[in-house]
């Protein structure tokens, strides 16, 4: 099946069309931008920690894997990691909260949606072609973008209604992109919050998935320095390894005619994933996380700071429209205020709105 792009165009390359998906999301302006854009912790905080452009480039380094040992499109999976993300504010996931809540307060019920807003961003903010905006990719790239993380309906499906089955799973290679995600933002969050001291081993003690790892080092001391890299580099390995051998026979079993479409229902089980125990022992995992690094004090103050100059951006340049650069003012005239102003603060890095906002106000953040 020869996947389709949103507009038509003469291509005759080198390159599958995958491919051109990809080279053209990796020189796009929002690309180059997830560099200074928070994935836990503030980029300016040092430079250690992962920012969402070392994270997606994680993600895809996982997610070819996986589809490379499974058989599905390593190009298409590749795609959709270094995609994924493009849709994310400064300050991380509490920049896009603060959209929302802002969004919805001025009566858009749509609010603010980070995977549909990595949709817009290819499909309508770049701008790189005369005719038409948008990146102008393949359906599959796209589809995989905007449906790579479960529930698929969320507040925007009026807008998709007859483009994308929402409705139903996405391609595998999205979904594999989903898990990707995860085994790639579990173990690098584990390992900057180890490095940075916010967190200890002593918090992971009963936790059975750091069991396993550490019955993996053979006794490894953990105050020996290559203890960390160790452990993340088997975290990685034994989630990869799980993921692999839980899907590889239902993938064989799998009705491949149309492998880039949704065919299953959206609430039927995916037939790849993790087994059920790792499954559990992640979500676990997870919830630990929550409780003793995304809320620590240190993360909590800067995220509360961030929220504050977002809030405080979208209200200036919503009472004063002539705080816009140009460009913006241009978009104005076709599209509405409030969505060009989130677009705008959407696409900033964290220190480029901590600079606005500082010019705005006159004081330092």
């Amino acid at each position: 099946m020869e996947p389709h792009n949103r507009f038509y165009e003469f291509v005759e390359d080198f390159r599958d069309p995958f491919s051109r998906d990809r080279d053209r999301v990796l020189h796009a302006s929002s690309f180059r931008r997830l560099e200074y854009k928070t994935q836990v912790f503030l980029n300016h905080e040092g430079d250690y920690f992962r920012t969402r452009l070392t994270h997606s480039l994680e993600v895809s380094q996982i997610a070819r894997t996986l589809a490379r040992t499974l058989g599905l499109n390593e190009t298409l999976c590749e795609v959709i990691a270094l995609s994924h993300d493009l849709g994310h504010t400064p300050f991380g996931h509490t920049g896009g909260d603060m959209l929302d809540i802002l969004l919805r307060e001025d009566g858009h019920t749509n609010g603010f949606e980070h995977n549909f807003q990595s949709f817009r961003v290819l499909t309508k903010l770049e701008k790189r072609y005369k005719g038409f905006d948008g990146l102008n990719l393949t359906y599959a790239t796209l589809e995989g973008v905007l449906k790579h993380s479960y529930p698929y309906k969320k507040s925007f499906t009026k807008e998709l209604e007859g483009v994308f089955a929402l409705d139903k799973h996405p391609s595998l290679e999205a979904i594999v992109v989903d898990k990707a995600d995860e085994i790639a933002y579990v173990s690098h969050d584990i390992d900057d919050g180890i490095k940075y001291q916010l967190i200890n081993w002593d918090d992971f003690k009963d936790e059975p998935l750091f069991c396993r790892i550490e019955a993996k080092l053979a006794g490894m001391d953990q105050q020996d320095r290559l203890y960390r890299h160790r452990f993340v580099a088997a975290l990685i390995t034994l989630l990869v390894e799980d993921f692999i051998a839980n899907s590889k026979d239902p993938i064989k079993a799998y009705d491949r005619i149309k492998p880039l479409c949704s065919t299953l229902d959206a609430r039927s089980v995916v037939p790849i994933g993790f087994s059920s125990e790792v499954a559990r022992e992640i979500k676990q995992m997870k919830k630990l996380l929550f409780s003793k690094l995304y809320r620590h004090q240190k993360i909590a103050q800067k995220m509360f700071a961030g929220k504050q100059c977002i809030r405080g951006l979208y209200k200036a340049f919503t009472q004063e429209i002539d705080l816009l650069p140009s460009r913006q003012k241009e978009i104005l005239q076709k599209r509405q205020s409030h969505r060009v102003i989130a677009d705008y603060i959407a696409s900033m890095t964290d220190r480029y709105a901590i600079k606005e906002y500082h010019r705005i106000y006159g004081f330092e953040f």
